[in-house]
């Protein structure tokens, strides 16, 4: 816990002789809790304020200020419609997993990253869905549908494989941004994907990638792991969750 955090709101009675320590914890304004639990834990015991209407709090766990509006804990101010979760930064690797990142909070999630590779490397770059740490992989039960542009040539797909795509890296402009939106990964469920990505092929051209994905297993999956082909990756990943409501 931090310096400020308490377990307790105390209710003080006429004439009591309050000690440093109680008049410490007045004079931090907000009462700052460790979490959620220690939050709920700290009103309507014995020397304890009963929690009513108006009731403030600070969670250091998630940085949040929170009001009691007699029936629940609301967020102060405009709740955010997109929630960081989750990052990586993986260096010079082929494989990165990121466990626990989809789970019962949130319906649809946002995977962005953004990649640079070792000078004269050529490679793909997919995703499989995983779950309590292991991938899926099975054939067919991935479908794409492609739509691909370098400003000359567009060209689509349909191909079942055992991974989303996800990008593809050039083996001279070694640069690569890609954003996934996975919709209802966590759900005992089909799972859906659609993205984009780009890539500098040569001075004045990029290949700019549209994808449809299709995932059959009506399984729940929890985290992904991106699988690089033909090359190692150095960069940063983030997943954040599209609030519900």
């Amino acid at each position: 816990m931090g310096a400020n955090a308490q377990t307790s709101v105390p209710d003080f009675t006429a004439g009591q002789v309050l000690t440093a320590a109680q008049m410490t914890e007045v004079n931090t304004g907000i009462p700052v809790f460790a979490d959620s639990t220690a939050r709920d834990a700290a009103f309507g015991g014995t020397g304890e304020k009963t929690l009513a209407e108006g009731q403030f709090a600070f969670l250091e766990d998630s940085n949040t200020t929170q009001f009691y509006d007699g029936a629940a804990w609301e967020p102060v101010g405009v709740a955010p419609a997109l929630i960081h979760i989750a990052t990586a930064t993986p260096t010079a690797v082929q494989s990165i997993s990121i466990n626990d990142c989809f789970s019962a909070t949130y319906q649809n999630y946002l995977v962005l990253a953004n990649f640079t590779a070792s000078v004269g490397a050529n490679g793909s770059l997919t995703m499989r869905l995983r779950s309590s740490g292991v991938d899926a992989t099975t054939n067919y039960n991935y479908v794409q549908i492609n739509s691909a542009s370098d400003g000359t040539l567009t060209s689509t797909g349909y191909l079942s494989q055992t991974s989303f795509a996800f990008g593809q890296i050039d083996p001279t402009y070694n640069v690569l941004s890609s954003q996934l939106n996975v919709f209802n990964p966590f759900a005992t469920d089909k799972t859906l994907a659609i993205g984009n990505y780009q890539v500098r092929l040569s001075t004045g051209r990029f290949d700019q990638r549209i994808t449809s994905q299709y995932h059959s297993d009506a399984t729940s999956y929890d985290g992904f792991t991106i699988i690089t082909s033909g090359t190692s990756v150095t960069g940063i990943i983030r997943v954040y969750g599209y609030a519900n409501s």
